[in-house]
């Protein structure tokens, strides 16, 4: 039956969405958006049935589909037959106008809105079934099973932490922010696509796995990856975060400064205000001001827990840094990231 179905070739930005929207990783989503629904999240953050979700996930196509309401269609990644996709609508995109809703701009200076466009102004929504799934690594759970390991570790409070890089000191006091607040942190950093200069999914692993094993309580620490890509797109992606982890079982999100932004796109502390705006997501956010090294205060510090000592002496701390000194042939000094990290990073410039 499925031999005579029309099939649609999928990336695989798409191959992952779908597994994400087959396990309930983006629950309460079963498929790719219909219009109706992508109109609603870009314009309300809320689908038609009034739930909170903020980034439209689409399966987009460069050419108008020869498919309508009720057809299936088989969904092809790599020359497999990955899945099956019931039909509730195909229709055309207004890709800037869901740029500027979704991104806040229509630039393709950024990241998220430049794949965007790529990807096509043609959609096809509608529930979907997988038939073939990747070979998973050992880091990627189902929400269900990463549910099952915070029961069996008897943690009732989890505190998901979200990275798309490599860790630095800052992202250190974040996870120690966490297991202050909790029975466990969940580690949870993007396996899927990134912006080039950010560093490669192989590298910011085995980063966390050393930073675990060597510094943190592994009794309380878990590290697991969410495969999906990054979308860069600042409050909205911090919302759909959010939402995401819940689904995994963590109680607590931690939000810090510029969370998911990119460049000077947003504001750093819009990722904060947004959450004002909703109803409870039934997970608490955790918002956490700048994090630098401060030496008055004697170590890692932020904007809530520093007395405002001497700004001009505090030594901001973020990735791009850590990678220009690494590209120059220079070890970043120990306010910036561990040393024993460095042998990591720098296989990753």
């Amino acid at each position: 039956m499925r031999e005579t179905l029309p099939q649609i070739p999928i990336g695989e930005d798409e191959r992952l969405d779908l597994e994400n929207l087959a396990t309930g990783a983006f629950h309460p989503l079963q498929g790719f958006l219909t219009q109706e629904e992508t109109l609603s999240v870009a314009y309300e953050m809320r689908l038609p049935s009034g739930e909170v979700w903020t980034i439209p996930i689409l399966l987009q196509l460069r050419e108008k589909p020869r498919v309508g309401k009720e057809d299936r269609v088989v969904l092809v990644h790599g020359g497999n037959a990955v899945a099956v996709l019931q039909v509730e609508d195909a229709y055309e995109l207004d890709l800037r106008g869901l740029a500027r809703r979704v991104f806040g701009t229509e630039s393709d200076a950024h990241p998220g809105v430049r794949r965007l466009y790529a990807k096509g102004a043609y959609a096809v929504g509608g529930r979907v079934e997988v038939l073939r799934w990747r070979p998973r690594g050992a880091l990627e759970k189902t929400p269900e099973e990463v549910r099952t390991f915070s029961r069996k570790m008897g943690w009732r409070r989890v505190v998901a932490f979200q990275t798309r890089n490599a860790p630095h000191r800052a992202h250190e006091y974040l996870i120690r922010l966490g297991l202050e607040l909790a029975d466990g942190v969940l580690v949870h950093p993007i396996l899927g696509a990134k912006k080039e200069d950010d560093f490669p999914t192989e590298i910011i692993v085995k980063a966390y796995q050393a930073l675990v094993e060597g510094f943190l309580p592994r009794d309380r620490v878990a590290l697991f990856g969410l495969a999906t890509p990054m979308r860069y797109a600042g409050p909205k992606e911090a919302v759909f975060h959010a939402l995401v982890r819940k689904n995994f079982g963590a109680t607590h999100f931690l939000v810090g400064r510029d969370h998911a932004g990119v460049g000077e796109f947003y504001d750093p502390y819009a990722a904060h205000r947004i959450f004002d705006q909703l109803p409870p997501l039934g997970i608490e956010i955790v918002k956490v001001g700048a994090v630098f090294h401060c030496p008055l205060c004697g170590g890692m510090a932020s904007e809530k827990t520093c007395p405002d000592h001497h700004r001009g002496r505090r030594t901001s701390i973020s990735m791009t840094k850590v990678r220009s000194l690494l590209r120059e042939g220079k070890a970043p000094p120990p306010e910036l990231v561990r040393p024993e990290l460095l042998p990591l990073l720098q296989e990753g410039v």
